[in-house]
């Protein structure tokens, strides 16, 4: 195994700038010029993603960016003593000792167990005094390695003793039983916070004379607490910035949660927290079953609004449902493609009377034959089965959400009944937060431990999914219905004008938030329709093609702003970026503008919209239609009027494109650090 950490990638008592940027940047040079990463720009953008994610300064005036990047080739450790100290958001003010971890994307678990175990020698006062007093890069690298070789520092205090029983237990002069807390650390990479967390924790609760027993759910692997540990703890800390594994462990002790970083900078105050929890018998608790109780609490405490709320229900929902619409959709279209566009008048009979060895006689004359015709039906039916889940799916999710399990059964029920009625997509979203909410409330009741086991699994399917669709079948879904057939007589009789100002609106939606909740709307609204296209009623497939022409402007213009009209004005990663944005946007992936968007959001965004709702507007007047919800480019044979489908796309991607050249230019000025790269030697 090579070494982590070698002379060459030790600056000592230099200046490397006045912000974690700066010095992360030289840092990832550094790496890529010792041969252990292939360029700069990608390992500097993925270090620097993880720091803008949460900052990496820890108290004692030390910061540990890292990262995961396919740009590195082995585990390395890079540091820095800073004659001008930077800050990295550490409470106690700016570092000066740097350790940049940076390691691969598939890192073995020997390297990552070592990055840890480095990690958690950090916090030791005398290792860090060490580090600054050593006079030599070749003294610094010695220290580490010392630091590697030396057994990990204890997840846990003292492993918990049994509590005393009869004469033993009076023995005890009535002394109150120690406390015992259990924890769980946990961050995005699993390499540095994670075990600094824990150990921070386990040192806090030591001072106070508490048993604390620690979980780290990191990337060198996982020891599961004891479940006799958990059940004699009187309370529960999670300092986690992911979801916690096995959650349900957990459930019913009291509950301290945080992120990881707040582990390392607050010990003291967590395991004091944690204490008064285990004394107050309305502290929140971990849920029975499973319900993200503890999520709400803390977005109350950030003065979340209930929109916000039910903007991420709706986004969980439709977040699901996209695999159902993108998979359907497409073998939809090579139905088409094999059977002709006539292989909805055939399809059922074809699929149930015929097979490969029995092919069709009547089947549409624009089919590829008849085992075009044959697979053309297959397909066709496929898509439309898993197009039927689009309904059930989006509100099933939107319960999961909000109730987490429970609710799952409950809201495709809902669903289920919102299509079987035909309210649609509006039904589906109404029905899946009747199920969740209806969900959530009859988990939170009291009920007695003997029935708890039977509340996610029996009581709450059962209670929930009569009340939400009985009150579809009864009051809402005639309402809901008729809102939905009337839009859709709307949105078939839009012609001229109407469809073209249609498309506006649907381009503006489509390049507002790149794939946020205005976003989504627009495109879920465009794949709901789908299921009622035809090729009487064309209007929905004219409304996917136009979001989804639309969605592709956003990165296909800020890969040809950066990478050939105007490089000047862009970063070298956002230059980076720009090369990958020509496949995203080709792939309709508006994603690929979000690094541009972040950067420069005040230029990007206006310049997207701008082209987004130009595209939209041609698309629409030209009649184009897609019979696919998903894409771009790839599924030409998907696109009617394919021509002027690629003609829009060109036309809003100049647009956006010389807009946001022009916005960079003359509005607001903005100087781009140019920074040359640090040659990679191999």
């Amino acid at each position: 195994m090579t070494q982590l950490i070698t002379p060459e990638l030790v600056e000592l008592d230099q200046n490397l700038g006045t912000s974690p940027e700066d010095v992360i940047r030289h840092l990832a040079g550094k790496v890529a010029a010792n041969g252990r990463a292939t360029e700069v720009e990608g390992l500097f953008a993925d270090a620097f993603a993880r720091e803008s994610k949460t900052a990496t300064g820890v108290p004692g005036g030390i910061a540990i960016p890292h990262c995961r990047s396919t740009a590195v080739t082995e585990a390395t450790l890079a540091m820095a003593r800073l004659s001008n100290p930077v800050d990295f958001g550490a409470k106690d003010g700016p570092a000066d000792l740097i350790f940049f971890i940076a390691a691969p994307e598939g890192a073995d678990q020997e390297h990552l167990k070592l990055l840890s175990k480095l990690a958690r020698s950090l916090i030791k006062k005398d290792f860090t005094a060490a580090l600054r007093a050593a006079s030599s890069q070749a003294e610094v690298v010695e220290l580490v390695e010392g630091a590697l070789a030396d057994k990990p520092a204890a997840h846990a205090a003292t492993p918990a003793v049994p509590a005393a029983t009869g004469a033993a237990a009076a023995g005890a002069a009535g002394a109150p039983r120690t406390k015992r807390l259990v924890a769980v650390t946990a961050c995005p990479t699993g390499i540095a916070h994670t075990y600094m967390a824990a150990d921070s924790l386990v040192a806090a609760a030591k001072e106070v004379g508490v048993d604390l027993q620690v979980e780290t759910q990191g990337s060198s692997g996982a020891k599961a607490l004891d479940p006799a540990v958990i059940a004699a703890a009187d309370a529960v800390i999670f300092a986690v910035d992911v979801d916690v594994r096995g959650k349900e462990r957990f459930a019913g002790k009291p509950v301290i949660n945080a992120p990881v970083k707040r582990g390392i900078d607050e010990p003291e105050k967590m395991v004091q927290e944690a204490l008064a929890a285990a004394d107050n018998p309305h502290a929140r608790r971990v849920p029975h079953f499973g319900a993200e109780e503890q999520a709400e609490h803390e977005a109350e405490e950030r003065g979340e609004h209930v929109g916000q709320k039910l903007k991420k229900a709706l986004l969980t929902g439709v977040s699901y449902m996209i695999p159902f619409v993108a998979g359907g959709g497409l073998l939809i279209a090579l139905g088409f493609l094999m059977g002709g566009y006539l292989i909805t008048k055939f399809a059922d009979n074809i699929v149930l009377q015929n097979s490969l060895f029995n092919l069709p006689t009547q089947y549409p004359d624009n089919a590829w034959g008849p085992l075009g015709a044959y697979l053309g039906a297959v397909l066709f039916k496929i898509g439309a089965l898993s197009l039927g889940f689009l309904v059930p799916a989006l509100a099933g999710y939107i319960a999961y959400a909000i109730a987490d399990r429970p609710g799952i059964a409950p809201g495709f029920v809902a669903g289920a009944v919102a299509g079987f009625m035909g309210a649609g997509f509006l039904g589906g979203i109404v029905g899946g937060l009747l199920a969740g909410y209806i969900a959530l409330v009859i988990g939170r009741l009291q009920v007695a431990r003997w029935l708890r086991g039977l509340m996610p699994v029996v009581i709450i399917p059962l209670l929930a999914s009569l009340v939400a669709s009985g009150l579809m079948f009864v009051i809402l879904g005639g309402p809901i219905v008729a809102i939905t057939n009337g839009l859709n007589s709307w949105l078939s009789g839009l012609t001229g004008a109407g469809a073209i100002a249609l498309g506006v609106i649907l381009g503006l939606m489509m390049c507002f938030d790149l794939g946020g909740p205005v976003n989504k709307v627009a495109y879920s609204f465009a794949v709901a329709g789908l299921g009622a296209a035809s090729i009487d009623n064309q209007a929905p497939w004219q409304i996917m093609a136009a979001v989804m022409a639309s969605g592709m402007v956003p990165p296909l213009a800020m890969a040809l702003a950066s990478t050939v009209l105007n490089k000047k004005l862009f970063s070298l990663a956002e230059q980076e970026n720009g090369k990958a944005a020509w496949l995203l946007g080709a792939s309709f992936i508006s994603e690929g503008a979000i690094p541009f968007a972040a950067a420069d959001p005040l230029r990007v965004i206006p310049a997207s919209m701008l082209g987004g709702a130009v595209t939209g507007a041609i698309s629409m007047a030209a009649g184009v239609g897609s019979k696919a919800p998903h894409g771009g480019l790839f599924v030409f044979f998907a696109i009617d009027n394919f021509l002027m489908f690629v003609v829009s796309i060109a036309v809003g991607t100049v647009i956006t494109a010389l807009s946001v050249i022009a916005l960079k230019r003359w509005a607001v000025k903005k100087t781009v650090d140019t920074v040359e790269p640090v040659p990679v030697t191999v």
